[in-house]
């Protein structure tokens, strides 16, 4: 289907992000796309988001149905200064200098690769896509939890943005839903697998059945 898609619509204009996903997709097993509006850029905008940098509950089963989905976003100081003055954050005087932050995703794939980690000069922030009960919003009887989207600075955890994520005119008050999740062979959880983990557990088996015999 991937492939399908990339011959007929872009095989005469580059996409750099779909050039990544088609990449990493069979590699990881899971890939996501981003669908959102950039205030920055001014327009809708496509991004390739990695399997790492997607998190979700451990009892998930789908994007569509996950009660929460955080995304983990990397933004220089000049960006995050820019969406703070076009309102999309709210501006805060005690963020300080961003803090140096590795997952242990990429500490692994440092030590797995044979290269050091250098670090990051960007914020960490958590943009988290969750089912809320806000206190003097949705006060009720019910108590009935809306679809909010909560950034938060990761080195401070202040709060950069709290945004309603449904259209007002729903009565249902269904999320609008921004992630796209991609798997390449269907795994036991909510992520797919990959080559290397189909691959990587028989050259293992194989390693250890050739020692064994001699």
């Amino acid at each position: 289907e991937f492939m399908n898609y990339y011959i007929m619509n872009v095989m005469q204009e580059y996409d750099p992000e779909l050039d990544q996903l088609l990449f990493y997709l069979p590699l990881a097993g899971s890939a996501f796309k981003k669908i959102y509006y950039d205030p920055n850029m001014g327009r809708q905008m496509s991004l390739y988001v990695p399997a790492e940098d997607v998190i979700v509950p451990y009892g998930a089963s789908h994007i569509e149905t996950a009660e929460r989905v955080t995304h983990v976003m990397r933004k220089t100081k000049n960006e995050l200064k820019k969406l703070q003055v076009a309102g999309f954050y709210r501006e805060l005087d005690d963020l300080g200098e961003p803090q140096p932050y590795h997952t242990d995703i990429e500490e692994r794939k440092a030590e797995e690769g044979g290269y050091s980690l250098t670090d990051d000069e960007r914020y960490t922030i958590y943009e988290v896509h969750a089912d809320l009960v806000i206190e003097g919003i949705d006060d009720s009887e019910e108590e009935i939890a809306k679809p909010y989207v909560v950034s938060i600075e990761r080195g401070t955890g202040e709060i950069l943005a709290i945004r309603r994520n449904w259209n007002p005119e729903d009565p249902l008050t269904l999320k609008r839903q921004h992630f796209v999740h991609y798997a390449y062979v269907p795994g036991f959880g909510f992520y797919g697998l990959g080559l290397i983990h189909i691959i990587g557990g028989y050259a293992r088996a194989g390693t250890s059945i050739i020692r064994q015999l001699v």
